[in-house]
């Protein structure tokens, strides 16, 4: 599978997510169409974060493996390539443990208990008072997971900062202690967009608020009916505000070429929520149509997709090893 040659003079990019299962317009808008252009610039790494799942949900293992392909197969279907970009489980490529151990004794507890991400996460899902050791320790495992790889670039949003600080604050002990053998990894600051959900918020699974990105044109339109709008909108020819309006904000986005009239329509008048909502739906559904039909065409072999992850493992567990032997060396080990 894989006989793309990998430019070697371009910066190690490294990233991941946790296998959440199907993905939805949030995580195309926010993450994936960046993951896809990285590759033209860096050689990007791209895990399957399962292992970070067992610090927050640990009740949950038994779904990661079903989870997994369903993501990758969405991962692949928006346009990642594997045999440019390593695409792995964390879990299977065991030196990310090691080295979580190893950076686990180059950081004091205090430290971590300062960082205000892993605060705010623990407080968001009610676990302040049953936090696991595992999860105050997440952003070592992190910087595990970007240092076996000897990342030098991390994308992140402004809000996942405190973490690459952590990650090069360990990288930065260890140099000192040891000698230089890790990069301090530099932040490559995206601003993520943020696609609301169809009730406005957040859009999250947990909150049924989404349109998942292998979605029929059908289920978009079902959904979609449900969409949040001008709630001063109330008849077909009251004037509306597109400022307020959700539907409106997937107009800008999968419909910019008929934004400015629909806007136009709108406070107006002219243009009711149904047929807006009706319009929205067709755009997105026609948008999303590339990535829906690569994702059934994976999905009827989800073989395909354990080949794709068992290639990326063995590719990243090359480097990693690689990576641990300058450790050892380094510690005297």
């Amino acid at each position: 599978m894989n006989n793309t040659t990998t430019n070697n003079n371009l910066p190690l990019l490294v990233s991941g997510m946790r296998p959440t299962g199907r993905l939805h317009l949030g995580h195309l808008v926010g993450v994936l169409e960046n993951w896809v252009k990285l590759q033209e610039s860096y050689r990007c790494y791209y895990l399957v974060a399962d292992w970070h799942v067992l610090t927050t949900a640990p009740d949950q293992a038994r779904q990661i493996r079903t989870r997994t392909i369903e993501m990758v197969a969405d991962w692949i279907a928006a346009g990642l390539n594997p045999e440019v970009a390593p695409i792995f489980r964390q879990s299977k490529v065991v030196q990310h443990a090691e080295l979580h151990l190893v950076f686990s004794m180059l950081i004091t507890l205090n430290r971590l208990l300062r960082n205000p991400a892993v605060k705010e996460q623990a407080q968001s899902l009610g676990l302040e008072e049953i936090i696991s050791y595992g999860h105050v320790g997440y952003p070592v495992l992190q910087a595990a997971d970007i240092l076996v790889y000897k990342g030098a670039v991390v994308p992140v949003g402004e809000d996942q900062l405190p973490h690459l600080e952590i990650t090069r604050e360990i990288a930065h002990r260890f140099n000192g202690l040891y000698g230089e053998v890790f990069p301090e990894p530099t932040a490559l600051l995206t601003k993520f967009p943020r696609l609301p959900g169809l009730d406005g918020k957040r859009m999250s699974k947990s909150a049924g608020n989404t349109i998942q990105l292998s979605a029929e044109p059908e289920e978009i339109s079902s959904v979609m009916r449900t969409a949040f709008t001008d709630p001063l909108k109330l008849r077909r020819n009251d004037p509306g505000r597109p400022e307020v309006c959700l539907v409106y904000t997937y107009h800008q986005r999968f419909n910019p070429e008929e934004a400015g009239a629909i806007e136009a329509d709108c406070r107006s008048g002219a243009l009711g929520c149904v047929d807006c909502k009706r319009r929205a739906s067709a755009k997105i559904a026609t948008a999303l149509e590339p990535i829906r039909t690569r994702h059934h065409e994976i999905m009827k072999d989800s073989n395909s997709v354990m080949d794709i992850l068992l290639d990326g493992e063995t590719r990243a567990r090359k480097v990693a090893e690689e990576t641990m032997n300058d450790v050892h060396k380094a510690i005297g080990l």
